[in-house]
């Protein structure tokens, strides 16, 4: 089968499915790429990390129909404590996009990380500044704090771009920090994509997102073993404070199990947590739209069937 091509402007077409935690991305990638010919590429940074199942919601059960599997790309590609960053991402997300348009089939993007998302779909030039051992460690010893408000400092509009999880890891930061302060950097500058990206966007009201954010983690806790996931995470040597520094399930989970949380106030405080990050997860495609990037707001497959058909 040939790749898809959008015809009016002869690239390659890239579908990319966004929206919040708890919006049905995955489901909707998925039945999509069945019925397309497609493969996933996951844009979420917490799913790279191996052995990081129930707490990311990988769903991988859900990546098979009428008893095919779909192909998925960029989860489980890294252990928890190796460093993942952005350029990681960008280049390993392009590379899964060509061979997957090599091989005639369509690459579907699907994620809510709105940083991952924008540095492949806008095609940022990432700088390949060359790490500094000596400043980097002293640059981790400043603390996550100090160094996220140094960046804040350096690159507002890009600080304010980093999920919970890049907030609170002091190696990362360091690392922007050293791209920015490098001469010439650049993590925000633009080159033209060869890519059509179509991208929808799923969206559900605020009041039905909290109440599938609750039932989804209680049913993670109940049903799935999340509890024993981070508990077997730590067993094998992934530490707290790293842990920790996923955020989320993995952050309030922790606390409860080194006894800084009730389980009650475990629930209550990742519920709240979850449901504001994916506030902010819609604050960010907003934005982005206001920036120029067309996102096509869409309630179901059929809306997308729709769209996907008018462009080839």
């Amino acid at each position: 089968m040939s790749k898809q091509v959008n015809k009016q402007i002869n690239k390659p077409l890239v579908l990319v499915i966004l929206g919040p935690t708890a919006s049905g991305k995955t489901s909707l990638g998925v039945r999509l790429a069945f019925e397309r010919n497609g493969e996933i590429i996951s844009a979420d940074s917490r799913q790279v990390y191996k052995g990081m199942d129930v707490g990311t919601g990988k769903d991988l059960v859900e990546y098979e129909i009428n008893g095919k599997k779909i192909p998925y790309h960029l989860i489980d590609v890294v252990y928890p404590n190796d460093d993942f960053n952005l350029a990681k991402y960008q280049t390993m997300a392009v590379a899964a996009i060509d061979d997957i348009l090599a091989r005639g089939r369509l690459p579907i993007i699907v994620g809510g990380s709105g940083l991952y998302l924008q540095a492949v779909i806008d095609n940022y030039a990432l700088s390949a500044a060359k790490p500094d051992l000596k400043n980097r460690i002293a640059l981790e010893a400043l603390g996550r704090e100090e160094l996220f408000a140094r960046l804040e400092k350096l690159k507002p509009e890009f600080a304010g771009k980093l999920n919970n999880s890049e907030k609170n890891n002091a190696r990362r930061l360091a690392r922007y920090i050293e791209i920015f302060e490098h001469e010439g950097a650049s993590v925000e500058s633009k080159k033209e994509s060869p890519y059509d990206f179509l991208i929808l966007g799923l969206d559900i009201s605020d009041e039905e997102m909290r109440e599938r954010i609750q039932a989804r983690i209680i049913k993670r806790l109940d049903n799935e073993d999340m509890l024993g996931e981070v508990q077997r995470l730590n067993d094998e040597g992934v530490d707290w404070k790293r842990l920790i520094s996923f955020g989320l399930e993995y952050k309030f989970i922790s606390y409860y199990l080194l006894e800084k949380l009730e389980y009650d106030d475990m629930i209550e405080k990742l519920t709240d947590a979850s449901y504001r990050f994916a506030k902010r997860q819609k604050t960010w495609f907003k934005r982005w739209e206001k920036q120029g990037r067309k996102i096509h707001w869409i309630k179901d497959a059929g809306e997308a069937n729709d769209l996907i058909a008018a462009q080839i």
